[in-house]
């Protein structure tokens, strides 16, 4: 993978990574979810807006398994992603991306099992 996609795609994790921060801890300090989930569940976009978010959290799950070899982690992984979202998803992203090393490729990236 050459230098400059590598440095766009930590800085794209990053960056979504401090956002998801931001708007979480912004949002926590603003409302209660549990005061929150009670008014907008009856909205039928925010039930369409969920399902889209966590079947996509379900669909990057199933890249971390095939990558993960121990199961432990894939259940931790599992339930990162779950509880977490992009939160995880980024996390997991930055660590697979500062493993690559000079030379390795995108496929790599892809395709390198964990926990050998």
């Amino acid at each position: 993978m050459n230098k400059s996609s590598l440095y766009f795609l930590k800085a794209f994790f990053t960056v979504t990574l401090m956002a998801m921060l931001y708007v979480t801890i912004t949002a926590t300090n603003n409302q209660n979810i549990f005061e929150a989930v009670g008014t907008i569940w009856p909205n039928w976009w925010f039930r369409a807006t969920l399902i889209d978010a966590y079947l996509g959290f379900l669909t990057f799950y199933v890249w971390v398994a095939y990558k993960e070899l121990h199961l432990w982690r894939k259940i931790l992984w599992f339930v990162l992603i779950m509880l977490l979202g992009n939160l995880a998803i980024s996390s997991y992203m930055l660590l697979e991306l500062y493993k690559l090393r000079v030379g390795d490729t995108f496929a790599i990236l892809l395709t390198r099992r964990n926990g050998k």
